[in-house]
């Protein structure tokens, strides 16, 4: 097939090459994370409350930061408990809690099936 000449002896034809996905590396990893933050929701019921715990706390510092609460009252053991999960994680950048979190629901979908 012959290519079309230019019209104009100082036309030139350019060729562009579209990329079809025009996401960041930021915006694929938000929509990594809230995939899988949906799939953490058919973890199965018995899901050690550590591991519910874990996932808490980075699923918390990803989406909010770092810890921007006081610590509930010794009478308040689960909220005080959810609110250390998310202390244990500070210092982290929200990026490295959302790797963290699609690795551990990655983990623990598969020990699932693994025992299903």
């Amino acid at each position: 097939m012959k290519k079309p000449q230019p019209t104009h002896p100082n036309t030139v034809s350019v060729t562009f090459q579209v990329s079809h996905c025009n996401r960041t590396p930021t915006m694929a990893l938000k929509e990594d994370f809230e995939e899988h933050a949906e799939k953490a929701k058919t973890l199965p019921e018995n899901t050690s409350n550590e591991n519910k715990l874990i996932l808490y706390g980075l699923y918390k510092h990803a989406t909010v930061g770092n810890v921007n609460t006081s610590r509930p009252g010794m009478f308040n053991m689960k909220d005080r408990a959810k609110w250390d999960a998310w202390k244990a994680v500070e210092g982290k950048s929200q990026e490295e809690a959302m790797n963290d979190y699609i690795t551990k629901v990655k983990q623990l979908k598969e020990e699932a099936a693994g025992s299903a």
